[in-house]
């Protein structure tokens, strides 16, 4: 009995749709890259429920023929390429023939598409890879594509599409890198009604300003070399520019989006010893490199691609960012141009007995004086003595010496509030009334083997970093930024759960202007920024107001904490909303938390230590890095032997 046979061509079609079509997004590229081949000025994407109800892409490109549109529609028919030696010469988006039948194979399309040398269109319907009808019909020339009730007849797969504000952010995601390599096309992106996007033709440096906002397009330097094996053009931005997360970086090659880890190496390379390690620079980087010296078919999405000189490539980029920032931090040279000098300054010659010698300064002493003396003394008004009356006692009271990095704090904590009263949100010193963290969580929550230091043990804060403390077990060392994190991120979040944080008021609100992606995100976590203290106003077309921020935030830049936050939510898009609000509140004590290198008194060292002592977790940070660790005491003795 035979058991291998021919799979029908719809169950084909959706075998193959899974690797093509994914989400709502896949689409997006999919009908977006075609209107780019098809020679479209303008192309406008409309989406209702994020794709999921239904997406329509509208171009006016030249459009097709009654054939052309029913043969789209079949498998590994296109117009791209007539023979494999046509695979190392590309210069369209699109080439397999798999995008459209894909599409048909697990949605309902319907197309109205017209050449300009014909008076009417046609338009036909598809469902599940079965025509359901054609006929003429009357339609501009270009091509219009609807998409309805995608993975209808695939509930698997539609039962694992994320909500609509991820799907809405993925295709935003897709859409932001086709944009950026036609700035002489016109874009608009709708979603319910809502415009996300609109763009109008410009020049390269205009369209990133216009998808991520004229401040980051400002902080953006030119990057500019040609070879024979590549040319590289685009902008890498200034160290300044670089954050921790949410850096907007793109590589494409012959104007197609790519991925290359290899590449991304090369620029963090030029910016070592810059920028701090965990953090990166945003870049749009666009290498023209011979077709046949690259392969694009590896992968159906197309975003890996192989360089045959890849090592040569890496080096030209590593000098070409280079090169960039060495121009930005150029000064001026010495000017060796004699032009217009003087030429009247006297010379002397020891030779030319006319020319009398130059005379030496001379310096007056008087080696009689003696500043000490009585008379040298300027008279002071009388009872000046009880301006000063107790100085000498407070100022040996709050004397502390820092030798080799050590900040003394063996001293008993004064009555005066400290540094974490004042400014950082939640901190009470020991001898004013109990802060925020007293009340959240119970006294006796020493957990994980930490020992809070008994007050006549010896406290020192190390280069700024770590508090050092004696314990039974050998030295302790305790990361104090990390355990402000800790501290911080608790009180966030058990206090956003009952009311939302305080919000303190710009006296000047701060406007920024969001790309697509970071517009979607912030609609849906708006609700929890605004527990966490956020006052935010739309002001429409991707800019935001921001009217508060959390109180005792006033010392940071409202628009790098913004973005920072929505980066944050953006990594974790998928997670529910209590894991969203949990990595928003990461994200804020990160911001808020004392720097490293930061001197506490010995006040403010004893109120971090309380308080992380009654956290929910002294030993971890939120993220699982290690708060403190204890350096053995035989250890320790081993060291003097």
């Amino acid at each position: 009995m035979d058991l291998i046979q021919l799979l029908p061509d719809s169950v084909a079609n959706q075998i193959a749709a899974g690797e093509v079509i994914q989400r709502p997004a896949s689409m997006v590229k999919e009908l977006v890259e075609n209107s780019v081949d098809a020679g479209a000025r303008r192309i406008d994407i409309i989406a209702i429920d994020a794709g999921r109800t239904s997406l329509q892409v509208i171009d006016d490109g030249s459009g097709m023929s009654e054939t052309d549109a029913r043969l789209a529609f079949e498998r590994h028919a296109t117009s791209k390429i007539r023979q494999a030696a046509d695979l190392f010469t590309l210069t369209t988006m699109g080439f397999r023939g798999e995008a459209l039948p894909s599409i048909a194979a697990v949605a309902q399309v319907e197309l109205q598409t017209r050449t300009a040398d014909q008076e009417l269109g046609t338009h036909l319907v598809l469902e599940g890879s079965r025509v359901v009808s054609q006929e003429p019909v009357a339609c501009p020339v270009g091509a219009n594509f609807l998409v309805k009730n995608l993975f209808f007849n695939v509930p698997a797969r539609r039962k694992f599409l994320k909500s609509n504000n991820t799907e809405l952010s993925n295709i935003t995601t897709e859409l932001e890198r086709i944009v950026l390599v036609h700035p002489d096309i016109a874009f608009t992106l709708t979603s319910n009604g809502a415009t996300l996007l609109s763009l109008t033709p410009s020049s390269l440096k205009g369209r990133i300003a216009a998808v991520f906002g004229s401040r980051l397009a400002d902080k953006l330097l030119t990057v500019d070399v040609e070879t024979p094996m590549v040319a590289i053009h685009g902008f890498v931005g200034t160290p300044e520019s670089s954050r921790k997360r949410g850096a907007q970086q793109f590589f494409f090659v012959n104007n197609r989006y790519m991925r290359h880890p290899y590449f991304h190496r090369a620029v963090q390379e030029a910016f070592s010893q810059l920028i701090p390690s965990d953090e990166q620079v945003p870049y749009f980087l666009y290498f023209d490199v011979n077709p046949s010296e690259i392969d694009v078919n590896i992968h159906p999405t197309k975003t890996e691609i192989k360089f045959e000189n890849e090592q040569a490539i890496w080096q030209i980029l590593l000098a070409a960012v280079r090169e960039a920032l060495g121009r930005f931090a150029a000064v001026p040279s010495i000017d060796f141009d004699t032009e217009g000098r003087p030429t009247d300054i006297p010379v002397f010659n020891p030779l030319d007995n006319t020319t009398a010698a130059p005379r030496q300064p001379v310096v007056q002493v008087d080696p009689t004086y003696n500043p000490f003396a009585p008379s040298a003394r300027p008279s002071a008004p009388s009872g000046w003595e009880q301006l000063y009356e107790g100085l000498s006692a407070t100022s040996a009271s709050r004397s502390s010496g820092t030798q080799s990095g050590f900040t003394d704090s063996a001293s008993p904590s004064g009555s005066q509030p400290g540094f974490m009263d004042d400014v950082v949100p939640g901190f009470r010193s020991p001898n004013s009334q109990s802060g925020f963290m007293d009340s959240a969580f119970p006294a006796a929550a020493l957990s994980s083997g930490f020992d809070l230091p008994a007050p006549a043990a010896s406290l020192a804060q190390y280069r700024g970093q770590y508090l050092l403390s004696a314990t039974d077990e050998g030295l302790l060392f305790i990361d104090q930024h990390r355990a402000h994190i800790r501290v911080l991120y608790d009180r966030y979040l058990a206090q956003s759960a009952s009311a939302p944080l305080p919000s303190q008021r710009l006296l000047f609100p701060d406007v920024v202007k969001l790309s697509a992606t970071d517009a979607t995100t912030l609609a849906a976590v708006h609700s929890d920024l605004l527990s966490l203290g956020f006052d935010l106003s739309d002001l429409g077309g991707g800019a935001v107001s921001i009217l508060g921020i959390p109180s005792g935030l006033e010392g940071l830049d409202p628009q790098h904490l913004l973005q920072d936050l929505l980066a944050a939510a953006s990594d974790r898009g998928t997670l529910p909303s209590e894991a969203i609000h949990g990595r928003l509140a990461l994200a804020l004590a990160r911001a808020a938390a004392i720097p490293v290198g930061q001197l506490l008194t010995p006040v403010e060292q004893e109120d971090l230590l309380r308080q992380l002592a009654t956290s929910s977790d002294p030993v971890h940070t939120p993220d699982g890095h290690i708060i403190q660790a204890v350096l053995p005491q035989d250890t320790i003795d081993r060291l003097f032997k």
